[in-house]
């Protein structure tokens, strides 16, 4: 982990208080996320290509960038080879080029995101694209999101390191750069900025999301000029439901719900299962590949990225059993080839599998086939990538129907409010605690910029006088009971401060032990702080000055009124924490005392 950036006192002032700290600087990244956002487009259109070529050239013998269709493509003994060549060719990769491009890309960015200073290499921005092409054009059962987000993040991340940002920025535009080249793909430019800012950003600022928003809106804007408008799945149904049609679709997402569980906790099953394997992680794609294979034996139409699958589930040109079949083919083949650590994006496996499942159960519900499939698919991202509102908003701009935004919502919050309280963990953030990293997703308002100074300072200060004697002095640090003393002039202003470790050093020096204590210790830059001040302030003068005790004075009077010290500032972390967990009723019957335990 790298070592934290040193705070020095220079970088520390006092902020004027506002709902968003933000400076001019929002104007220079928001030019930025531009160019950011011109890459990730571009880079959306080099990966779908790359994509369609080599699936065309795997599968059909044809040198073409033109959207392939996998049912066209004949079951043979070439349907098991081709995903294992394929598997082979990423592990050669993975090994020998750089182990960041196994997984789907999201976790991946992630953690360069929290631990990596948001740096990414330029061997991931070519390699990762290249190896899902490869993955995906070779039967992978995966979709290009995952990689987007990855290849998006590095251009933005590359193109940030070439100027003096700090790593917050270079964040901004690497999330800026995932959030374009998601948009390019897709064309959900709302879905990618709520994907970014409930997956990766880890805040709501506007220096993050006011750029971000940019980028998106700018790959936005150049999609028609490299790919078809209009939304990807157009879907114009409307169903007039009964007036039990929203708790149905609420019914549709606990079920949802209970399915990603399942599918996350089968897929760590099987990559444990593949951890015990007597091989290199390099072979293990070529494992994956053979199963994948195998389900394409089965159903064709489970390889791929399957944006045709969506199609016709939505449409409703499928029949029950061919939608069984490639729920169940697509979930095996998934779950393993995503376990053996090739590449490619989860996105589009999601709304398969989720709206598979949803036209089947909608086979007994009111409405055509197609609304519920695109329930379950929603449903099926809320649930499994804990994102409820990326869920719904990416089903409403992919089918461009805003009729069923509050049934789409009542599935996709079910769904993930049945997970959250299954799972400890997403199966983004999974990868990333067996790493040996937490990751939070709770967005909260920081309670130290909540609390003022005056709340948790001590106001009954015990202080020396700077006319006091060393002499005297040495003898009160001595035996007082405190180990630093705020030193007051005539007018009770703090001059600076007096500690034991002083005292032992003044006695080494008897031949001034009449001097004044003020003459010693007087501090021209003593850090003082104001009871309006916020918390923060005092957490960042006291990483600043390495100081533990900061006194705190009356801004035009300079008069000390109070003292808060490390022990103070825990008390805000207590207000929270008795917020949390001591509950009681205000109206009714006088509630009855009880005691919280602290689980360990």
């Amino acid at each position: 982990m790298p070592e934290p950036i040193p705070v020095t006192p220079l970088t520390v002032h006092r902020r004027r208080l506002a709902d968003f700290m933000v400076d001019p600087r929002l104007l220079v990244l928001s030019a930025m996320a531009l160019v950011a956002g011109c890459g990730g487009a571009a880079s959306a259109w080099v990966l779908l290509k790359l994509i369609a070529l080599v699936t065309n050239l795997t599968w059909f013998g044809i040198i073409s960038t033109a959207p392939a269709n996998m049912a066209l493509a004949r079951p043979n003994v070439w349907m098991v080879a081709a995903p294992a060549l394929g598997g082979l060719i990423i592990g050669l990769m993975a090994r020998f080029g750089s182990d960041k491009i196994r997984g789907h890309g999201i976790p991946e960015a992630i953690e360069a995101i929290l631990i990596g200073g948001s740096r990414m290499s330029p061997k991931v921005a070519v390699l990762k694209p290249l190896s899902s092409a490869i993955s995906i054009g070779t039967g992978g059962p995966f979709g290009a999101e995952g990689p987007i987000i990855m290849t998006g993040g590095a251009i933005g991340s590359l193109f940030a390191q070439c100027f003096h940002l700090s790593a917050a920025e270079r964040k901004t535009l690497l999330v800026a750069g995932a959030a374009a080249g998601m948009t390019g793909i897709f064309g959900t430019p709302i879905a990618a900025i709520l994907l970014a800012v409930e997956l990766l950003l880890f805040e709501w600022r506007p220096r993050s999301f006011v750029p971000v928003a940019v980028a998106s809106v700018t790959a936005n804007c150049l999609r028609p000029l490299i790919f078809a408008a209009g939304p990807l799945f157009p879907f114009a149904a409307d169903p007039a439901l009964p007036w039990w049609g929203i708790p149905a679709c609420a019914g549709l997402g606990i079920v949802l719900g209970l399915f990603s569980g399942l599918l996350t906790r089968l897929l760590y099953a099987t990559e444990d299962a593949f951890e015990r394997l007597p091989l290199h992680w390099m072979w293990w794609p070529v494992l994956g590949g053979i199963v994948v294979g195998l389900g394409g034996l089965i159903e064709p139409r489970a390889l791929g990225v399957g944006y045709d699958v969506i199609g016709d589930l939505l449409s409703g040109h499928l029949v029950a059993s061919t939608v069984v079949t490639i729920l169940l083919v697509k979930a095996v083949i998934w779950l393993v080839a995503l376990s053996s650590g090739t590449s490619g994006g989860v996105l589009a496996p999601l709304l398969i599998l989720g709206g598979a499942l949803g036209w089947a159960i909608g086979l007994d519900l009111p409405g055509p086939h197609g609304f519920w499939a695109l329930l379950g698919m929603a449903a099926m991202l809320g649930g499994t990538m804990r994102a409820p509102l990326t869920g719904t908003l990416f089903a409403v701009e992919l089918t461009g129907n805003t009729h069923v935004l509050v049934p789409l919502m009542a599935a996709s919050v079910t769904a993930f409010a049945v997970t959250v309280l299954l799972l400890r963990r997403s199966i983004l953030t999974e990868k990333i605690a067996r790493r040996g990293q937490h990751v939070t997703r709770e967005y909260t308002i920081d309670p130290y910029q909540l609390t003022r100074v005056r709340d948790v300072m001590v106001h009954d200060v015990a202080t020396l006088p700077a006319d006091m004697t060393i002499e005297d002095a040495v003898a009160a640090l001595r035996h007082g009971p405190h180990r630093v003393y705020p030193v007051l002039d005539a007018a009770g202003r703090p001059v600076g401060l007096a500690t034991r470790a002083d005292a032992l050093r003044w006695q080494t020096g008897k031949e001034e032990m009449r001097e004044r204590l003020g003459e010693r210790v007087s501090d021209a830059s003593l850090a003082v702080l104001h009871p309006d001040d916020v918390a923060t302030h005092a957490v960042d003068l006291m990483l600043a000055t390495e100081q533990g005790r900061i006194p705190v004075v009356e801004p035009k009077t300079g008069q000390l009124v109070g003292l808060v010290t490390r022990k103070d500032l825990l008390q805000v972390r207590a207000m929270v924490w008795r917020s949390e967990s001591e509950r009681a009723a205000y109206l009714g019957p006088r509630p009855r005392r009880s005691t919280v335990a602290i689980a360990p």
